[in-house]
């Protein structure tokens, strides 16, 4: 998480949305920079209102905006499948490693999830609170010159940014009836980002 305090700005870190390639270019411009751990790094939009915002709020009388990026539902999993897939989490619940992509994708899909399909959601990440504290600019992770475009007005300056925690290639296309449960059982996913405009 980012905070342009001049700017009035947050930037949240949705996990598996490139967001460590922005703080990596942005946090020395930052008033507030979270990085680590990555509890505090990735907090939802929750967090934010329970502990940042109240913050600023009553010291500084400032509300700030924020921007967050969601990646289309699919392309997010398979980010997640991807990553759990890397040799340091052999032998680990938490590896993908063995599965094919619509087990992972059907295992999501569960009520009570294995913990390697435990990966939260971009909705609830994402969730307007009852106070009225909600993102203000929702960017999709695959529109990318329009969400450095914006950070670049909004913070003045060029962004210098490098490829980060960048998992190894592979195929991820669903099969039908897998696709379709994922889009059954998790319609808000889906119904966020195409809100998008």
């Amino acid at each position: 998480m980012l905070v342009f305090y001049d700017a009035r700005l947050v930037l949240l870190s949705v996990p598996k949305t490139g967001t460590s390639a922005y703080q990596e270019a942005l946090q020395s411009r930052a008033d507030l920079a979270i990085t680590n751990p990555p509890e505090l790094k990735h907090a939802p939009l929750y967090r934010y209102n329970r502990w940042i915002r109240p913050m600023f709020a009553r010291v500084c009388n400032a509300e700030l905006d924020v921007a967050a990026v969601m990646r289309e539902p699919v392309s997010w999993l398979g980010s997640w499948y991807r990553f759990r897939q890397r040799p340091f989490l052999d032998g680990k619940t938490t590896s993908t490693r063995g599965l094919n992509f619509d087990d992972f994708v059907r295992d999501y899909c569960k009520g009570q999830q294995p913990e390697h399909a435990k990966v939260g959601s971009q909705a609830k990440f994402l969730e307007a609170q009852k106070n009225g504290c909600r993102v203000t600019h929702l960017f999709r992770y695959e529109d990318q010159p329009r969400l450095q475009q914006f950070l670049q007005d909004r913070l003045g300056g060029e962004l210098a940014l490098r490829q980060r925690n960048v998992s190894p290639a592979m195929d991820l296309t669903l099969s039908p009836e897998i696709d379709a449960l994922y889009r059954r059982k998790k319609p808000d996913e889906f119904a966020l980002y195409d809100s998008i405009t």
